[in-house]
């Protein structure tokens, strides 16, 4: 697991005490932990799992259980592992791309998007997650919700990673 000060490098902070921060949070949600001697571990493991084939979702139709494959998760949604990390969705502006408030998104860490990827950015000193637009030499972030106004930078706008996954616990 990366220090405090590669994770500072890593999410772009300027202090520990960020990182600290959401270190703690990690930890209260499952995904890293610390051991008895106050090393921070990986607590969570997207491994194998048997692929059984597909279901309908329109028409009913008979479906026989059978072992098709196994699928190792990291390796489906993981391209850049050392670049990747979750993080938890406070807020509902991306709620009609289907991501909610508590969701998990998976992220892989980069300064550059395509327009219409959902990314993780830093706008004039905030963080957020909207999608990224572009028309010519303007750039914006636009919300996937109404009820929220695409930001335009006053200042800067800069990339921090783009979104991968979205996970939904039920």
């Amino acid at each position: 697991m990366p220090t405090y000060r590669e994770m500072m490098d890593l999410f772009d902070f300027k202090s520990k005490n960020a990182v600290s921060r959401l270190v703690d949070k990690f930890i209260k949600e499952g995904i890293i932990a610390k051991d008895h001697l106050g090393r921070i571990i990986a607590d969570i493991s997207l491994s194998s799992i048997p692929m059984l084939g597909s279901v309908k979702a329109g028409f009913p139709a008979d479906v026989t259980e059978e072992l098709k494959d196994t699928i190792n998760i990291d390796d489906y949604l993981i391209n850049r592992k050392e670049n990747s990390y979750m993080l938890t969705v406070d807020g509902d502006s991306m709620i009609d791309a289907h991501i909610a408030d508590g969701d998990m998104v998976l992220v892989e860490k980069t300064n550059q998007a395509k327009d219409g990827q959902i990314v993780i950015a830093n706008v004039d000193g905030e963080f957020t997650m909207k999608y990224f637009k572009t028309d010519g030499d303007k750039v914006w972030l636009l919300p996937a919700n109404k009820e929220f106004k695409p930001i335009y930078p006053k200042m800067y706008l800069n990339i921090i990673a783009v979104v991968k996954a979205v996970i939904r616990k039920y």
